[in-house]
C-alpha cells in the first residue's frame, strides 16, 4: 500500500505533507520553492512509495476560481503526464491558510513562527492532506 502526498500550490512557495502507510494520519513534510516543485516531487514518489497525489484547489468563498486556480489545474496535467499511473485528485482547500494560521496560534508559537509563510504551507499541505483523507474513509 502507497502514501498519499498533498500539495499547498503557491506561485513561490508549495507546502508539501505525506501520509502514512495505513493513510490514516497526515504528517507535514516541507515548504519547498515552486520552482523545484517536480524535482522533489519526483524524489519523493520513488522513495516513499507515493500512490496518490492530492492538490489544494483554491477557490474564493463563492466558488470562483482565484487567481492561481488555473495554475493548479496546469499543475495537475503535468502531474499526470510525469506519474501517468498515479491517482491525482484536486480537493477544496478553502479556509486552509487561516486553520494554518489558528493551528499555529494554538500551539504557542512565537511571533517570529507565526510570522513564518512556509510554516503556514506546510500545515496548510496538512490540513488538506487529512480532511481528504477523512472524506475517503
Amino acid at each position: 500500500m502507497g502514501k498519499i502526498l498533498a500539495i499547498d500550490f503557491g506561485l513561490k512557495r508549495t507546502g508539501l505533507s505525506i501520509s502514512d502507510e495505513m493513510k490514516m494520519f497526515a504528517f507535514g513534510l516541507e515548504t519547498v520553492d515552486s520552482s523545484s516543485l517536480m524535482q522533489v516531487t519526483k524524489k519523493l514518489v520513488e522513495k516513499e512509495k507515493i500512490d496518490t497525489i492530492v492538490i489544494g484547489l483554491p477557490k474564493h468563498l463563492d466558488g470562483s476560481d482565484t487567481n492561481i486556480t488555473q495554475n493548479v489545474y496546469l499543475l495537475k496535467d503535468a502531474l499526470k503526464k510525469e506519474f501517468p499511473k498515479l491517482e491525482i485528485e484536486l480537493f477544496d482547500e478553502r479556509f486552509t491558510s487561516k486553520m494554518a494560521s489558528q493551528s499555529i496560534h494554538l500551539m504557542g508559537a512565537t511571533k517570529k513562527q507565526k510570522r513564518d509563510k512556509k510554516l503556514v504551507d506546510k500545515i496548510s499541505a496538512t490540513i488538506i492532506l487529512q480532511s481528504f483523507i477523512e472524506r475517503e474513509t
